[in-house]
């Protein structure tokens, strides 16, 4: 399974979101960006989506920003997934052979075409809650671009 950038930049923000707001401050893209080492610009349209998605809530201006909503900690990273353009798995070749599928198979297709059907029910029933109730310490450094 291969995830996209936008997915990495969504989880980690949201995630930091999560473990830095717990008193219902809005967090600036601006932290966000600094605190994981990732490009605002990026970072900022991703998170905006999430926005816009209703994952996180977020406001304008001096005391705006992004905070965590009812239905942020219920997202699961399937919904995650799809909403940050993850391709459907089912038609991708994991050698990225071009003809490949169920009459033309490559060397390697039933087998990645069972860890693709594992990953997308492990992500289809992870939520952010069960990855913030993991309670690690060093969690949030683990989200840190180096």
């Amino acid at each position: 399974m291969t995830l996209t950038k936008s997915f990495g930049y969504a989880l980690r923000g949201i995630l930091y979101v999560a473990l830095t707001g717990a008193d219902q401050r809005r967090i600036q893209l601006d932290e966000i960006s600094q605190a994981l080492g990732l490009p605002r610009y990026f970072l900022g349209k991703v998170m905006l989506r999430m926005a816009k998605e209703g994952i996180l809530d977020s406001g304008k201006g001096h005391n705006g920003g992004f905070c965590v909503n009812e239905r942020t900690l219920s997202t699961t990273l399937y919904q995650l997934m799809e909403l940050t353009g993850n391709p459907h798995e089912a038609g991708t070749c994991a050698l990225s052979l071009r003809k490949c599928n169920a009459l033309n198979p490559c060397p390697i297709h039933q087998e990645a075409t069972v860890i693709n059907a594992q990953w997308n029910a492990l992500f289809a029933h992870k939520t952010i809650r069960d990855l913030l109730n993991k309670n690690r310490e060093g969690f949030l450094e683990s989200l840190i671009v180096d």
